[in-house]
């Protein structure tokens, strides 16, 4: 994925925020010589960890999702928004390091969050079996000092309040702990000590430490993930504490500006460029009026930086309110993104684009080598299962696009049913598909799940269905902004049609449902089939186009 640029009028090429459209949270970034790595979460999303790559800090590619297989991680069964929150991702001795947390439990009072640690040479190659760290809190970072030794930082989860998932409160999040990370036992040691404890805005959580000038410096994220988010900076000059905080307390916030174009700016971490630059990552939301839904998630954006001589760092444009536009570096080539998407399915594997839900044996949901030329989903538990579903499906990345697909399918019972969804999770989601109907035969129905939380009830805006010839059927959705509608037609007979009423696009977002802190994902589009009945019906896919309007 590339972000677009534009050129300013002194001839510097501009950043154009957010620079990782669509669901792409928490960023860590990472500088390598002249090349830079931003990973971010990914939540119930495999394989886990998405890794962009850049050289000048305006184009970004994805590059790489590193934990791949069953024993690095399997996230079957794990609630929606549990997973992988808030990965690290740093460079030392000829490795790369990866920190991360599996988080196995959302409601109610507990986490159950497990931090682990993966490392590689490479960052295309094969990334090491997963050694385990502790389970006291989420959000970990790996700092390396210049004295050769390495800290490890989260923050820590108390689960004596009445701190209920999608309601947070301040008390549960108990500051950030500092223990120091023993690379030849592969373990923790010495002493733990908690040594932040936040501000008055609470919800700390994202530690990351980085040292200047014999001060360490530590950003943290407060304020919870939606509108009141911010980075928060502390510095001391001894790595324990205590922490002295920023003039402004916050590097970074948009929670007393509703205008700013990037809103719930927070959890982020610092960069040093190549030539001497300065830059804070952190992610954002987009909402849309009239109910500032971010039906893009949380994304991640880069704002250019400046050392004042109190020592402290400030946004360069002096306040603390992110920028669309900043200063990137030179010798930046615009490169534009097309907006079309397509995908044939020809090779072996699958696009990079594409991800799917929880399962480490993707064999079992979908193979591009059953038939040649197509993807091929085998039907597997209904759509919103949390452990075998069938769904294969790119981010939303623009407020307003149009997908589309083609589906060869001949189900035998009203329990297979195979199609094209607009997806966030099992209580918020719209899709169109082939199915099977006693008195209609073959039809085309819809089936919606419009923020039903917590019962998850579908419904069925077309009810049973429109009848539909033998033979393949093409099947769209357009979204503009808050708007969805779906659409249909039998490959070679006829125009496009539409089908159903116009739904809630807007829904499929953070906010949509459950609302604020409910879920903080991301919306996807893609390819989906389930069989209730067991028999694991084949759906045959040819191709899909993802068109921004």
């Amino acid at each position: 994925m590339l972000a677009l640029i534009v050129v300013s009028g002194g001839g510097s090429f501009m950043i154009r925020n957010p620079i990782l459209p669509g669901f792409n949270p928490d960023p860590s970034i990472c500088r390598v010589g002249e090349d830079y790595y931003i990973a971010t979460s990914t939540f119930e999303w495999y394989p886990g960890v998405q890794i962009h790559h850049s050289r000048d800090l305006v184009n970004w590619t994805l590059v790489r999702r590193p934990l791949e297989r069953a024993s690095q991680l399997d996230l079957r069964g794990e609630p929606d928004s549990c997973g992988i929150w808030a990965p690290c991702l740093s460079y030392a001795e000829g490795l790369f390091w990866l920190v991360y947390t599996d988080v196995k439990r959302y409601d109610g009072n507990f986490k159950d969050a497990h931090n682990y640690i993966v490392t590689s040479p490479t960052m295309e190659g094969e990334w090491s079996e997963r050694i385990y760290v502790n389970s006291s809190g989420f959000d970990p970072s790996l700092f390396h000092d210049d004295d050769g030794r390495k800290w490890f930082v989260n923050m820590q989860w108390n689960h004596r309040t009445e701190s209920y998932g999608g309601s947070p409160k301040t008390p549960a999040f108990d500051g950030i702990l500092l223990q120091e990370w023993d690379p030849a036992t592969k373990s923790l040691k010495g002493s733990i000590r908690n040594i932040f404890a936040g501000t008055d805005l609470g919800l700390v959580e994202g530690p990351h430490l980085f040292k200047r000038n014999g001060w360490y410096y530590l950003t943290t994220a407060e304020g919870g993930t939606g509108y009141d988010h911010a980075v928060t900076m502390a510095r001391s000059r001894d790595i324990a504490g205590p922490y002295e905080l920023h003039p402004n307390k916050y590097l970074i916030t948009s929670k007393d500006h509703p205008e700013a174009a990037l809103q719930r700016a927070g959890h982020g971490q610092y960069v040093e460029t190549h030539d001497g630059q300065f830059y804070h990552t952190h992610l954002c939301g987009r909402p849309l009026p009239p109910h500032r839904r971010c039906t893009l998630g949380r994304e991640t954006a880069l704002q250019k930086c400046v050392w004042k001589e109190d020592g402290w760092l400030y946004l360069e444009d002096g306040t603390s309110v992110p920028d669309v536009h900043v200063p990137g570096l030179n010798g930046a080539q615009r490169i534009e993104k097309p907006r079309r998407s397509g995908y044939n399915f020809d090779e072996r594997e699958l696009p990079l684009d594409f991800q799917w839900p929880r399962t480490p044996q993707p064999e079992c949901i979908f193979s591009l080598t059953a038939r040649p030329g197509h993807l091929r989903l085998f039907a597997r538990e209904s759509i919103g299962s949390w452990f075998e579903q069938a769904l294969v499906a790119r981010r939303q990345e623009h407020h307003s696009f149009r997908a589309e697909t083609v589906v060869e399918f001949a189900p035998d019972t009203y329990h297979q049913v195979a199609g094209l969804t607009h997806y966030y999770n099992r209580f918020k989601l719209h899709a169109i598909a082939v199915t099977l109907h006693e008195k209609l035969g073959r039809c085309v129905t819809i089936m919606t799940c419009a923020g039903d939380y917590p019962n998850g009830r579908l419904s069925f805006p077309v009810g049973g269905g429109v009848a539909v010839p033998e033979g393949r059927i093409q099947l769209a959705m357009e979204v503009r902004d808050n708007d969805l509608q779906f659409f249909w037609q039998a490959e070679g007979m006829g125009a496009w049609q539409a089908i159903g009423p116009m739904l809630d696009a807007g829904v499929i977002s953070d906010e949509g449902g459950r609302g604020e802190h409910g879920s903080f994902t991301g919306a996807f589009t893609g390819m989906f089939a389930f069989d209730t009945s067991g028999q694991a019906k084949m759906a045959d896919f040819d191709w899909f186009n993802y068109d921004e309007l």
